[in-house]
């Protein structure tokens, strides 16, 4: 896309810690023991190296604000609303509490669409994440910008219908509550101050949602967690996941795992059968 190609090759640098009490407060959270060769759990990366811009630099949905200046990885798109949409995530080596981390952020690509919902805008950012040992975690998020939803538009998704979620294509299932204390604590472990995750009214009124939203990486994180109850600590070499509609604060989600070739089916569904999030695992 020419009018954003200058911003593809930028790279940024952060670096943190995997930090004892974070890493205790991430185990809790999702009400798990430690590991015991000190190793944290698969998906802990998204705490690290977190956005810290200033509460001033904060834009109106709560992330920092896009500005085209030099220190700004990504590029001061107008469309308003902005959501994870994918992530392809290798799995290099695990990371241990106590170790000094380092990330390398990279705009790969940015691609421009137009739909029947309006532009969308598609930015890839690669990620590598490195310990004392080197390469920890590699991955490709994909970030989608869309423009806000007109006005009279009714709130998405639909609420729930009368069909049930059928476990019985799957050889393992989980079902979990997404409730408000939980997408706090995963907000504040991830330093994500999107307003979607605990403003309701901004949720419904300026983004068009029908409730809070449960934020995809947490979506994500329930599935590796599932996984690893199946598999055991650290057992995937890779996971990809996809976000197919959005789940609500206070509604049940269905986790589900089937053996796939050489690899993993996961998926999240609601208890009426909708799809949240597809993945697949190795």
């Amino acid at each position: 896309m020419s009018a954003w190609g200058s911003w593809v090759g930028r790279e940024e640098t952060r670096a943190d810690r995997v930090d004892p009490a974070l890493a205790a407060r991430w185990l809790a959270t999702l009400d798990r023991a430690p590991a015991e060769d000190g190793s944290v759990p698969q998906g802990f990366h998204w705490c690290l190296c977190a956005p810290d811009a200033p509460s001033a630099a904060l834009g109106p949905d709560g992330h920092p604000r896009r500005e085209d200046s030099p220190a700004s990885l990504l590029p001061p798109l107008p469309q308003p609303r902005r959501m994870w949409a994918s992530s392809k995530v290798e799995f290099v080596a695990p990371l241990r509490v106590g170790e000094e981390v380092t990330r390398t952020s990279r705009v790969a690509s940015i691609a421009e669409k137009t739909g029947s919902s309006g532009t969308l805008v598609f930015v890839d950012v690669a990620h590598e994440t490195s310990g004392a040992a080197g390469t920890a975690v590699r991955e490709v998020q994909t970030l989608v910008y869309r423009d806000a939803p007109p006005a009279g538009t009714a709130p998405v998704p639909p609420a729930p219908g009368e069909t049930r979620f059928d476990p019985s294509a799957w050889e393992s299932t989980r079902a979990v509550l997404p409730a408000e204390p939980l997408l706090f604590r995963y907000s504040a472990l991830t330093f994500n101050s999107h307003r979607i995750h605990y403003d309701a009214p901004y949720a419904r009124e300026q983004e068009g949602y029908r409730g809070l939203v449960v934020h995809g990486p947490l979506t994500a994180t329930l599935l590796l967690d599932l996984a690893r109850r199946e598999l055991g600590d650290n057992a995937l070499k890779s996971f990809a996941f996809r976000g197919l509609s959005p789940a609500i604060c206070g509604e049940p989600l269905h986790l589900a795992m089937r053996k796939a070739g050489d690899g993993w089916d996961l998926a999240a569904f609601t208890s009426d059968g909708r799809a949240v999030m597809s993945g697949s695992g190795e």
